[in-house]
C-alpha cells in the first residue's frame, strides 16, 4: 500500500512557513550568510516555490522583521490587557519583550542584523526607518495612556521614554551577542532605575 502524498499548504500557510524557516536561519547565521536555496531546503520546498511568494531574499527578510514585530505587538497588547493596574503597563511590556528576547528571532536581533549586514541596501534602510518609528509610536502611545490615568507623571516625555525603551532592547541584544557584558544584577539594576524614574513611589 502506497503512502499518502504530503498535504499541500495553501498560499498563506506556505508563506508563513517560509517566513518561519527564514527567521530561524537568519537568526542562526546572518542575512548575508543565508541563501534562498538554504531557506527553501529548510522549508522543504524548491527555490521556484519560494520565489512564487517572495521576489527576493530582501523581501523575505523584511517579512521576517514584520512577522517578529506583529508577534511582539500581540504580546504587548495581551500584557496590557492583563495588567489591571496602570502602573504595571510599562513593566508588563518590558517583561513580555524580555520573554521574546530569549528567542533568536526576536525583533531587536533582526534590527541588529539589518544595521550591520544590510546597511548597504537602501530599501532595507528605508523600510527600517518607517518600521522603527512605528514600534516607537506604539510604545509612546502606551506611555501616554498611562499618563492619562495618572500612572506616569505628566512631566515625563513619552517620545523620549519610548526611545529609551527601544534602546534598552538593543543594548540587551548587543550584550547577548557578545556574551557576559551584562550580568543578571546589571539587568535588574537597569530595570529598577528605569521604573524608579518612570513610575516613582506615590504615583
Amino acid at each position: 500500500m502506497s503512502s499518502a502524498p504530503p498535504t499541500r499548504l495553501r498560499a498563506p500557510e506556505r508563506r508563513k512557513a517560509l517566513v518561519a524557516a527564514a527567521a530561524r536561519l537568519f537568526s542562526e547565521r546572518s542575512y548575508r550568510g543565508v541563501t534562498t536555496a538554504d531557506i527553501a531546503r529548510e522549508a522543504g520546498v524548491t527555490e521556484p516555490i519560494l520565489y512564487r511568494h517572495f521576489a527576493s531574499k530582501r523581501d523575505l527578510y523584511l517579512a521576517c522583521v514584520e512577522s517578529a514585530w506583529q508577534d511582539l505587538r500581540r504580546a504587548w497588547e495581551a500584557a496590557l490587557d492583563e495588567a489591571t493596574d496602570p502602573r504595571e503597563h510599562v513593566p508588563a511590556m518590558a517583561r513580555a519583550a524580555a520573554l521574546r528576547h530569549r528567542g533568536k528571532a526576536f525583533l531587536a536581533n533582526l534590527w541588529i542584523q539589518a544595521l550591520t549586514e544590510a546597511n548597504d541596501d537602501a530599501e532595507i534602510r528605508a523600510y527600517l526607518r518607517r518600521h522603527v518609528r512605528e514600534v516607537h509610536d506604539f510604545v509612546a502611545a502606551g506611555i501616554r495612556r498611562c499618563q492619562e490615568v495618572g500612572a506616569i507623571p505628566l512631566d515625563r516625555d513619552p517620545d523620549a521614554e519610548a526611545w529609551i525603551f527601544l534602546a534598552s532592547a538593543l543594548l540587551a541584544t548587543v550584550a547577548q551577542r557578545l556574551g557576559g557584558v551584562l550580568t543578571p544584577d546589571d539587568v535588574a539594576a537597569i530595570q529598577h532605575e528605569r521604573r524608579r524614574w518612570l513610575i516613582p513611589e506615590g504615583v
